[in-house]
């Protein structure tokens, strides 16, 4: 059985360890999506990390960061990145941690939830493309929105700087 809980402080060094695992050598990986974690760790904008654990090992993680829209609505959120021990990738541990981050930002009143990411696999979640919304610096058809609550946004979005190295 899997448990979904909120990372600890015991749990950084297996969640670096999982994350450089499961995006190395992946065409849609910078390889830094670690480090971006630990960038908004550092700047307190990790508004919530979940990780995965079986048997007491640490397989998954997903991260949560504060994100805006140019038209001052929200709170927003950028999902991203998720990860999942290679080995165990296609066991449905992916979708455990994004469903259960999602319910928690819908109990929250949150407006949505963006990421950049593979469409074929985050529509199954609710997402949807959204090359109109993308930040400037991140390729529109990869860019995708799940709206929560309330309308669609109007402006244009933007992650975290953590997300860019600062």
């Amino acid at each position: 059985m899997i448990e979904i809980r909120p990372e600890k402080p015991g749990d950084l060094d297996s969640i670096r360890s999982v994350t450089t695992d499961a995006f190395r050598g992946r065409p849609y990986a910078d390889g830094d999506e670690q480090d971006v974690i630990e960038r908004l760790r550092a700047a307190n904008s990790l508004t919530l990390s979940l990780v995965a654990i079986d048997g007491g090992q640490l397989v998954g993680q997903i991260t949560f960061s504060p994100a805006v829209n140019g038209d001052g609505s929200g709170p927003w959120l950028a999902l991203g990145p998720v990860s999942v021990e290679p080995e165990r990738q296609g066991e449905g541990i992916g979708e455990l941690l994004i469903n259960t981050g999602v319910e928690e930002f819908v109990e929250q009143g949150a407006l949505g939830i963006i990421l950049t990411g593979n469409p074929d696999y985050y529509t199954r979640f609710g997402f949807e493309v959204s090359p109109d919304l993308a930040p400037e610096n991140e390729p529109g058809e990869f860019f995708m929105l799940r709206l929560l609550h309330g309308d669609r946004p109007t402006g244009v979005f933007s992650f975290h700087p953590a997300f860019y190295g600062s």
